[in-house]
């Protein structure tokens, strides 16, 4: 399994891992895939990058590791085969040890026992010093079945998701008015960096297909004043706060009367459409930042992702405006990628 990697995934986008890590890697192989994950083994004389891209840098992965080992398990003794494997590993001690199962159906009734093994695994590895606060590699034990397990390591430091099976915890706020404000939540978690510092009081922003109001609610809560655009109606508190402005127009006609600091978008739309108009509102400077979603096809996702990305390279280009383009498959996606696009300071000459 020597430079093997495991692509942690929602189940259903297994092919879009494989599509995606081809496409920016460059490199082909053999694959193994159940819903959940994806397996990558290099063909012939070929190797895995020893240092893939971050998780933030891989759309649909949402972990990703280096495999160690393939274990097959004993129904009766599922430590010592383990314990074997890490024993012909390089890796002389870990930081800390995750176990993990897929998330899907099948992997559901794996969570009681990896929970329950936890405790009997860090016993082991404490017991025979190979775990080490200081170490450099956290190890992983991703297990498919109750048969097998695949021992893996990351360098936390480097390319790890700091999320059990790369998912954040997200609390549903109460006062929301709909779940897609779960979206919005994990977007500022997963995709901006240093949110606090860039979501202040007393900034402005827009929201375009604001109704019924789950992702101005996220702004709100941050203290940003808010044009909630959308013909529909706003329901709950944000049909009445005094920071949000219900304008009722059309989200691809309406135009600011001033520069905003913040602009999101959920939309249902076609994605290039989406991208065009978002594209529009930084490389113009009505928008220092936004975070939106491209709602794609069942087939040739990744396609329409590079499509995507490609024509809003275009209208930054044309604008000769320095940006940054970061997407991810979140956990409270569906058949969506949420983006997150800003414009960076111009070069000093």
């Amino acid at each position: 399994m020597r430079h093997a990697l495991l692509f942690y995934c929602r189940a259903g986008f297994e092919n879009d891992c494989r599509q995606e890590w081809e496409a920016r890697s460059g490199q082909t192989g053999g694959w193994e895939s159940e819903p959940g994950f994806a397996l990558f083994k290099p063909g012939k004389g070929g190797e895995a990058d020893p240092n893939p891209p971050e998780p933030k840098e891989l759309i649909f992965a949402r972990q990703t590791l280096h495999v160690l080992a393939d274990v097959q398990l004993g129904e009766k003794d599922r430590l010592t085969p383990i314990l074997d494997a890490l024993k012909s590993s390089k890796i002389s001690a870990f930081n800390g040890v995750w176990l993990e199962h897929p998330d899907s159906d099948a992997g559901k009734p794996l969570s009681g026992f990896t929970r329950r093994f936890t405790d009997i695994v860090e016993k082991a590895l404490n017991e025979r010093n190979l775990i080490d606060p200081k170490a450099r590699f956290r190890l992983h034990l991703f297990f498919p079945s109750m048969t097998r397990a695949l021992v893996c390591s990351v360098d936390p430091e480097v390319a790890a998701s700091p999320w059990l099976m790369g998912i954040p915890r997200v609390r549903m706020p109460s006062e929301a008015p709909s779940r897609s404000t779960l979206k919005l939540s994990e977007a500022f978690m997963t995709l901006v960096p240093d949110a606090d510092q860039l979501l202040k009081s007393g900034m402005t922003g827009v929201d375009l297909g604001a109704a019924p109001g789950g992702w101005t609610f996220q702004l709100v809560a941050r203290g940003l004043k808010v044009f909630a655009v959308d013909n529909g109606p706003m329901k709950g508190d944000m049909a009445i706060h005094p920071h949000v402005k219900h304008m009722r127009e059309d989200g691809f006609k309406y135009k600011p009367q001033h520069p905003v600091d913040w602009l999101v978008c959920d939309m249902v739309e076609q994605p290039a459409r989406i991208a065009q108009l978002i594209a529009k509102w930084l490389a113009s400077g009505t928008a220092r930042h936004a975070v939106f979603n491209l709602k794609l096809p069942m087939k040739k996702r990744w396609a329409e992702i590079e499509r995507c990305f490609e024509l809003i390279d275009q209208a930054m280009g044309a604008a000769h405006v320095r940006y940054s383009l970061t997407a991810k498959h979140l956990y409270h996606d569906r058949e969506e990628i949420t983006c997150y696009l800003t414009r960076l300071k111009a070069p000093r000459r």
